[in-house]
């Protein structure tokens, strides 16, 4: 699937690749959410303008965005312009900020639904990978109930593929075991 210079870069530098930082963590579900809908060549050739237009993805500087910042947003060409995904990213930023709040960090909660440790998975096939697991399924469901949006289990899978939870290279990429011995 990493054709492409960029989705290559990607492929070769950050999926799979374990993040505990809460902004690097919230960019990521920001992204994935971004994705709903399109592929994730659209939104890794959108990305340096996600990074500029939302602050780099500083929770506390997004949560405080208002109607007026988020209008600005929606006339951003270089965003996907939809309401809801802009909305999701805002909201999702103070949800970030209460989890915070109540156990510390953002990552210490995600990470807790793989009891801290990366899922090994073994596929000798890119057609083996699921789209969706039990454990994204839960995470998209106690996420709901946090308040967050674009957060199906999809999307979910795609942000614990994408965050190093689960290392979904197959066993025949060069990176699946770099990324085992992280």
């Amino acid at each position: 699937w990493a054709e492409n210079p960029l989705l290559h870069d990607y492929h070769d530098r950050e999926f799979g690749v374990p993040v505990y930082d809460d902004q690097k963590l919230f960019e990521m579900l920001s992204l994935e959410g971004a994705q709903a809908g399109l592929s994730w060549l659209t939104i890794i050739k959108k990305r340096d303008n996600y990074l500029r237009a939302f602050d780099d993805f500083d929770i506390a500087k997004v949560a405080q965005y208002d109607e007026h910042k988020i209008d600005e947003l929606l006339n951003d060409p270089g965003l996907i312009r939809n309401r809801l995904k802009i909305h999701s990213v805002v909201n999702n930023a103070r949800c970030i900020q209460r989890i915070q709040r109540e156990v510390g960090s953002f990552s210490h909660y995600i990470w807790s639904f793989v009891d801290h440790q990366p899922i090994q998975d073994h596929f000798s096939e890119q057609e083996e990978v699921p789209a969706q697991t039990p454990i994204s399924q839960l995470m998209s469901k106690r996420l709901k109930k946090q308040g967050f949006k674009f957060v199906g289990p999809v999307i979910c899978y795609s942000f614990m593929q994408a965050i190093g939870m689960v290392n979904d290279h197959t066993t025949n990429c060069f990176r699946y075991q770099e990324i085992a011995g992280f």
